[in-house]
């Protein structure tokens, strides 16, 4: 037999309700697997639903459901019933979507129940994206990421700005855009980041590396050591001192092997130090001298040359 949770069957407030099999709503322990009367005009109250005239909420921000927390919720509810209700809205044709409470909804699915109590609301799909988002925010249910890929739902399919999203979610401005810029990490930072290896402090210090292979040694070590987030800071600042001198340092000249073969003999003819210095066309010798009579003599082997 079905399991039914505490409240009110549909038929208390549809009384012209009828089963599929077109029989009126009876006082006894059988589950109608049907919503009655188009409800569209029920709104702001609780219901019993059908769990199975209730699709998930396309907008869902959650992603990652713990299955063994999953399971012991379904316990509690086939024990006890579930104490807060989903929150769906009216689709037509019997049907309902959910706004929130994905977990409650599928840990009363897999306790085998039938019904579930759910508040009725209007919503359009602006504010489902965003009762989702600020529902699992509040309960601190989603990982740093699923917040990011929230906010940045909120942004591109309902035009919010930043400072909109801040507001609607009750965050200030500074951290809805921090929280945005985890998305700017590489695959493996956000996969750590998604199994809790790191926390979002360190992922955000990590963001100021530009290197890739300098975040991922140091994501290592981060790991490896168990840094804390000023350590981890404190690491990248280090990090990125060594880049700016590495920067600042004069790139290696490529010398030309002909160039300096030819350099080399004639220091040897010269018995001075000579340079050949390549241009885009041409290029210069350059020959030094360390005092006039040095001078002399360079300029006599020249003459002696004509």
């Amino acid at each position: 037999m079905s399991k039914k949770v505490l409240g009110r069957g549909l038929g208390a407030f549809f009384p012209d309700y009828e089963d599929d099999s077109g029989k009126k709503e009876q006082e006894s322990e059988k589950v109608k697997t049907a919503v009655p009367i188009d409800p569209a005009e029920r709104v702001n109250i609780v219901l019993n639903i059908p769990v199975a005239h209730i699709r998930p909420n396309p907008h869902q921000p959650r992603s990652d459901f713990n299955e063994e927390a999953l399971e012991q919720l379904s316990a509690s509810i086939e024990k006890h019933g579930l104490i807060q209700p989903i929150t769906v809205r009216y689709i037509g044709q019997k049907r309902f979507e959910l706004i929130s409470g994905e977990r409650r909804l599928r840990a009363t699915k897999l306790a085998g129940i039938s019904e579930i109590p759910a508040y009725i609301r209007e919503a359009n799909d602006e504010e489902i994206i965003a009762f989702a988002l600020i529902e699992n925010i509040q309960r601190e249910e989603l990982n740093p990421l699923e917040i990011a890929l929230g906010y940045q739902r909120l942004v591109d399919e309902c035009s919010y700005t930043q400072s909109e999203v801040a507001e609607r979610v009750g965050k200030n401005r500074t951290t809805v855009t921090n929280t945005l810029r985890l998305l700017q990490l590489p695959d493996f930072i956000q996969a750590s980041l998604r199994d809790e290896s790191i926390s979002s402090g360190h992922a955000r210090a990590l963001i100021n590396l530009k290197n890739e292979n300098d975040q991922r040694q140091l994501l290592k070590k981060i790991i490896a050591k168990s840094l804390s987030v000023r350590q981890t800071e404190d690491l990248v600042k280090s990090y990125e001192k060594k880049s700016e001198q590495n920067r600042s340092k004069p790139a290696p000249v490529k010398r030309n092997p002909f160039l300096d073969d030819f350099s080399n003999r004639l220091r040897d003819k010269l018995s001075t130090k000579v340079n050949i210095k390549e241009k885009a066309k041409g290029g210069e010798i350059r020959i030094e001298y360390y005092s006039d009579d040095d001078l002399e003599r360079l300029i006599q082997f020249f003459d002696e040359m004509d």
